[in-house]
């Protein structure tokens, strides 16, 4: 089986959307990838265990895609094996009027993970540079000073917007916190076949909503605003991982191998030690216990 070299995932220069790969072959059948991410995902669990005792880092996975790229069932697979308590995930949807009363980047700051902790940000701040770059009349809704109609958001206010998104991100990162942002690289085929099995299968009908057809006609205009995403955000604290996602066993153990890899690299991160002195007392302690 092939296996996961990180740097040829992660954006570390100028790259061209259409070149981003949407599958990749692992040269190995889907029940031996799914072996492996099992394998792959237990040792992430026990490293999250470390994670929380250690007490001083935070993880905070990024997942950004277009519709049906496979991220809810990219979450539960890849942290099937972590402790509950050690992981939140927080799915954004639309901006509630109270989030709208703040800047956008508050929800985000809001739902930041713990020291200790793991959070999954299924979508992410960078909607606010995506789907109202595609859409800017939802700006908007913000209720902005100097922003009155939609030829006041101009070039400069999405430059302005990287900036502000590039310092949230390099301010946690200096405070404790690992960042993955992972683009799900999904082809429009793949994105079309998918569509369709969520119409044609009753249990499914849930997840299809009518606009996402309007979005995939404009998926040009997206592929365009994640190319500049990717080549503008894209740090040594916080970089970004182009996931081929047309096969989504693939693309889990990807993820997940990523994380594994990267996390294993923080050698500072290990379980606390007892002190001297409660360690001295532990053959007491041991046999007060077994005296009862």
């Amino acid at each position: 089986m092939k296996k996961v070299k990180i740097s040829e995932y992660k954006v570390t220069k100028q790259i061209a959307i259409k070149d981003a790969k949407t599958f990749v072959d692992f040269d190995a059948s889907e029940k031996a990838i799914e072996k492996e991410l099992e394998k792959t995902r237990e040792r992430l669990g026990e490293l999250q265990d470390t994670l929380y005792a250690h007490g001083k880092h935070a993880v905070l996975v990024c997942l950004q895609g277009m519709d049906a790229a496979g991220k809810d069932s990219l979450i539960r697979e890849v942290f099937k094996d972590f402790n509950a308590r050690g992981v939140v995930v927080h799915s954004f949807k639309v901006p509630t009027d109270l989030e709208k009363k703040h800047d956008y980047l508050w929800r985000h700051y809001i739902a930041l993970p713990a020291r200790g902790k793991f959070g999954v940000f299924n979508r992410t701040h960078y909607e606010n540079v995506l789907v109202t770059r595609v859409h800017p009349e939802y700006v908007l809704g913000e209720n902005l000073p100097g922003v009155t109609s939609v030829n006041d958001i101009d070039e400069s206010f999405w430059d302005k917007r990287f900036e502000q998104i590039n310092n949230f991100e390099k301010t946690i990162a200096e405070n404790g916190t690992i960042i993955f942002k992972f683009f799900l690289s999904l082809s429009k085929e793949e994105q079309k076949d998918r569509q369709l099995r969520r119409l044609r299968k009753p249990n499914k009908n849930w997840k299809f909503s009518a606009g996402d057809l309007d979005e995939r006609d404009l998926w040009s205009d997206y592929m365009r605003c994640y190319e500049d995403i990717l080549n503008r955000t894209s740090k040594p604290h916080a970089p970004w991982y182009i996931i081929p996602s047309d096969d989504k066993p693939t693309a889990r153990l990807i993820v997940a191998s990523i994380m594994l890899q990267e996390l294993q690299q923080y050698k500072d991160i290990k379980e606390p030690e007892l002190d001297d002195k409660t360690k001295a007392r532990i053959d007491e302690f041991i046999a007060r216990l077994e005296g009862e």
